[in-house]
């Protein structure tokens, strides 16, 4: 088994199975309806721990239960931690009850990191589909403070339709930078949209970046990430470049319940992220 002896993963905490009090600062509605919504965290004591782009915390609202939440903020930004949390579950739902004041548990930072060291000098390429824009956005946040770090960076981002996009102003703001390639396709568009129509392969397929030497990190929809890794091949991008983070019913995040096994893999541990061609059998395997 591949294990964590990887320069992208952080320590893990002491106190790995205690939540610390967590107060929500700030709370920031990404959808119309509220069903995705951002929370800015700040420690009842202590520091903000460190963390890398693609790890999580597991977040507890007494009383109700403890899901995994990736880690959406800049991770060179102190005092807080941001999360971004889609409302699907008995537990997510409770924490969309939640407001500014109101105090949640957290435990992490947890797993592995995007390997942005892979990247350095290429063209970096993410592709999101959805939420999976969350735990991509601090790989975002680094590259517009690291200009130098890439040759050039392109975000292909897949949406369900127009409403649904995630972190518009943000979006927005990338797009206006030079070295940052923005392009932004929904599965349904509408009268008022002027953007791309169809899937996130799409993008892809004609994306300006150079495949014999792009490092590629996708995050989304299992589906979503089987055809757009089906695209990255057949441009020419070797499978050792291709990062995912995949997801799994993560409950311990130190890799002791075995809820998150993925074959010969324990996700919270091991992963999320993870070298695609050491789980391609894996990935090929639909009822695993």
């Amino acid at each position: 088994m591949d294990s964590l002896e990887d320069p992208n993963a952080m320590p893990v905490p002491d106190d790995v199975l205690m939540p610390a009090p967590w107060r929500i600062v700030s709370r920031r509605d990404e959808t119309s309806d509220g069903s995705v919504f951002t929370w800015q965290l700040q420690p009842e004591a202590g520091e903000v721990p460190p963390f890398r782009p693609g790890q999580f915390n597991m977040l507890y609202v007494l009383g109700v239960g403890e899901v995994p939440i990736s880690i959406s903020g800049d991770p060179e930004e102190s005092g807080s931690v941001m999360h971004t949390l889609r409302a699907v579950g008995r537990v997510t739902r409770a924490m969309q009850t939640l407001r500014e004041g109101e105090v949640v548990g957290m435990r992490g930072p947890f797993g592995t990191a995007w390997p942005l060291e892979a990247a350095f000098g290429r063209d970096l390429v993410l592709v999101a589909g959805g939420i999976g824009l969350a735990p991509l956005r601090p790989v975002v946040c680094y590259a517009m403070r690291h200009r130098e770090a890439f040759r050039r960076v392109f975000l292909l981002i897949g949406c369900r339709d127009p409403a649904s996009e995630l972190f518009r102003d943000d979006v927005i703001a990338w797009s206006r930078r030079p070295h940052l390639v923005v392009e932004v396709i929904v599965d349904r568009g509408g009268p008022a949209w002027r953007g791309h129509v169809g899937v996130v392969p799409k993008l892809v397929q004609r994306g300006g970046f150079d495949p014999a030497d792009a490092v590629a990190f996708l995050c989304g929809p299992e589906a979503m990430m089987r055809y757009a890794l089906l695209a990255l091949q057949r441009r020419g991008v070797s499978e050792d470049r291709i990062h995912i983070s995949m997801e799994r019913n993560m409950q311990c995040g130190v890799g002791t319940c075995g809820h998150c096994q993925w074959g010969r893999y324990i996700l919270c541990r091991d992963g999320p992220v993870l070298r695609f061609d050491r789980v391609a059998d894996l990935f090929d395997v639909r009822e695993l």
